[in-house]
C-alpha cells in the first residue's frame, strides 16, 4: 500500500463525518433506543448502552434526548420499533463493503441498499460473505509526527489492546469495543487527542484502489452513507487520492 494513502483516507473519512453531522443525532438516538431495548435501560449493566450514551454526550447531545431514547427503548415511552440488519457486498476490484442499518421497514431498506450497490457498480452479497474480514473494535488514529513512545506507553497503561504504527507515520490505538471510551479518556488526560476516534469494524486487510476505481468506489460509499436507514458503512478499500 502506498505510504500516504492511509492518512489521506483518514482525513477524508473525518471530513465526511463532519459533513454528515446533522445525521449524527438521529443515528445515535436509534443506537441508544435499540441498546436499551436489547439489554435494558440501566447503563451500569448494559455496556452497549453505556457506549452509546458516552458517544451521544461526546457529540453534545442534550441529556433530555438521551433519556427519552432510553425510555423508548425500555418501553416506558411509545416509539418506533427499530430492527438491526447488516448487508454485505462488494465494490470496485472486489473490495468488501459492510452496511449496518437500523430500520422500521426491512423491505424499504434492502431496496435502497440494493439500488445503491447496483447504481454505482457494486454487488450485494449474501450474509457472511465479507463480515469475517472485519474485527469489531475501538480505533483511535493519530496524525504523523506524534511522540510514538509516549503514546504507546499511555495507551497500554490505559488498557488498549494494541498500538499499530503505519508506514506514513500515523499511529492507531486499538481497544476492545466497550473499553473504547475509557482508553480515549486516559489518552486525552495524557495530552493525546485522536484525529479520528470511533468504535468500528476494522478490516483485517485492505485493498488499494486508484484512478477511476477509487472515484467510483467513493460514489458507492457516499450513496450508502446517505441512506436514512444506514448507521455505518465499512470497507476494505483504501482510496488513493
Amino acid at each position: 500500500m502506498a505510504g500516504h494513502s492511509k492518512w489521506a483516507n483518514i482525513k477524508h473519512k473525518k471530513a465526511a463525518q463532519d459533513a454528515k453531522r446533522g445525521k449524527v443525532f438521529t443515528r445515535l438516538i436509534k443506537e441508544i433506543t435499540v441498546a436499551a431495548r436489547m439489554g435494558g435501560g440501566d447503563a451500569n449493566t448494559n455496556p452497549r448502552l453505556r457506549l452509546a450514551i458516552d458517544k451521544a454526550y461526546d457529540q453534545n447531545m442534550p441529556k433530555d434526548n438521551v433519556e427519552r431514547a432510553i425510555k423508548r427503548g425500555s418501553g416506558e415511552l411509545d416509539g418506533v420499533d427499530y430492527e438491526e440488519i447488516r448487508y454485505e457486498g462488494y465494490g470496485m476490484g472486489g473490495a468488501a463493503v459492510m452496511v449496518d442499518c437500523m430500520t422500521d421497514n426491512r423491505i424499504r431498506t434492502v431496496a435502497d441498499v440494493r439500488h445503491a450497490f447496483t447504481k454505482y457498480g457494486g454487488n450485494l452479497g449474501t450474509d457472511g460473505s465479507v463480515s469475517f474480514l472485519f474485527k469489531h473494535c475501538g480505533q483511535l488514529i493519530f496524525a504523523p509526527g506524534i511522540s510514538e513512545d509516549k503514546l504507546i506507553e499511555a495507551a497500554l497503561e490505559g488498557g488498549a489492546e494494541d498500538v499499530v504504527s503505519n508506514e506514513d507515520g500515523s499511529i492507531e490505538v486499538i481497544t476492545a469495543p466497550y473499553e473504547f471510551m475509557a482508553v480515549k479518556k486516559v489518552l486525552e488526560k495524557a495530552g493525546f487527542k485522536a484525529d479520528l476516534a470511533e468504535v468500528t469494524m476494522k478490516p483485517s486487510s485492505e485493498l488499494l484502489l486508484t484512478g477511476d476505481d477509487a472515484i467510483k468506489m467513493q460514489k458507492l460509499l457516499d450513496a450508502l452513507e446517505g441512506l436514512d436507514d444506514v448507521q455505518s458503512v465499512y470497507t476494505t478499500a483504501v482510496l488513493d487520492e
